[in-house]
């Protein structure tokens, strides 16, 4: 049920190519038509940008120190959240657009928010160094990727240990019995990390036998978090046995020493990609296109590389982060994205009528 690179390939083009047509009859104002000029580097080089992101918090800074250095005059406004809540603050103000650049959010959620005509082209420079099943294939582009993330299970094996259990392998493992109550996982309405690996499910197994298993999965559910990133800390800590995350997070608990063992399910790992693209608003700041050609630039995609293992642009000497297989590409499952994207609100209600009593209150 793994991928290949080629598949994968031939699956983005075809991303590409459906999101760019979809807006096709849409009408196009004059800062529309002028969207795929270059930014004025004079202009760029001071103002004030507002940034929605889904990022890690402690990603955001490292990735930012070569803007800064690059763009010391221009004020950042970074506004993060989990994904979920990123996508639906965006898609609150549609008519009043208040972000200006959207930077590393789910490609499914740019093809949602695409879809609903939310997303001004442009091109970035450096943009043909992308590898093309990264990118929209539209003229100008409506959305361009930076990496991949993916699906992992995290294990704390002394917590294991004491209960005599082994470690899970699969998604398969994730519903025997003696694994009840001791698991944690991303609620999908408010993270990507939750959604991907719900689609993960869907696609694999096909949406009948997909809630049959969630549903037995929901069984051996402690709670379900607003975090992609939090059910590996709390399998870090101990606070939970084992959490369903994504691969880079539970690569660094346990590399902060956290007894912790990160798996790839048996049957390949949920994924998507984090991408960047344009805000459709009247006034498109030039500061804003200097941004997203700045994102895909050599300096952030070196830091990128240090936490994830696929990259959009081919990087001289780039190294896979420890704690990951040889070729990662392998481990994906085969993933229509854009179903992933179209199903999107139906997943969610569905989820959300099933399980969603599990969940931890909002803060």
């Amino acid at each position: 049920m793994k991928n290949s690179f080629k598949w994968a390939m031939t699956l983005m083009l075809c991303i590409g190519l459906l999101s760019g047509c979809a807006q096709g009859g849409g009408s196009t104002t004059e800062v529309a038509a002028e969207g795929d000029k270059p930014a004025e580097t004079k202009a760029a080089d001071s103002g004030e940008l507002t940034i929605y992101t889904a990022m890690e918090d402690d990603q955001i800074q490292a990735y930012l120190a070569s803007y800064k250095e690059q763009y010391p005059n221009v004020k950042l406004n970074i506004v993060r959240d989990s994904t979920g809540v990123i996508t639906s603050k965006l898609v609150a103000e549609k008519d009043n657009p208040q972000a200006d650049v959207i930077w590393g959010l789910a490609a499914t959620s740019l093809l949602v928010l695409d879809q609903k005509g939310m997303l001004e082209g442009y091109s970035p420079k450096g943009v043909e160094r992308v590898a093309p099943e990264f990118k929209d294939t539209a003229n100008p582009t409506k959305w361009v990727g930076i990496d991949a993330w993916e699906t992992a299970i995290i294990a704390n094996t002394a917590e294991l240990e004491k209960r005599k259990l082994p470690v899970p392998k699969s998604y398969a493992d994730l519903i025997k019995p003696e694994y009840k109550g001791l698991i944690v996982m991303p609620n999908p309405s408010s993270s990507g990390t939750g959604y991907l690996t719900v689609n993960a499910f869907l696609q694999l197994m096909g949406a009948d036998e997909a809630w049959k298993y969630m549903d037995k999965l929901n069984d051996n559910m402690l709670m379900y978090v607003h975090s992609g990133s939090k059910p590996a800390k709390m399998a870090g800590t101990g606070e939970a046995v084992i959490g369903l995350s994504f691969g880079y997070r539970g690569i660094q608990e346990k590399q902060k020493g956290a007894p912790v063992e990160v798996v790839f399910p048996s049957e390949g790992s949920g994924w998507d990609l984090e991408a960047n693209a344009l805000v459709k608003k009247d006034n498109i700041k030039p500061e804003a296109q200097a941004f997203l050609d700045w994102a895909i630039s050599d300096a952030p995609m070196k830091e990128y590389n240090k936490n994830y293992a696929i990259l959009s642009i081919k990087q001289e000497g780039a190294s896979i982060p420890e704690g990951y297989a040889q070729d990662p590409l392998k481990q994906l499952i085969k993933n229509d994205l854009i179903k992933a994207a179209v199903d999107r609100d139906g997943i969610l209600a569905e989820w959300d009528k099933r399980y969603a009593s599990k969940s931890e209150p909002k803060s």
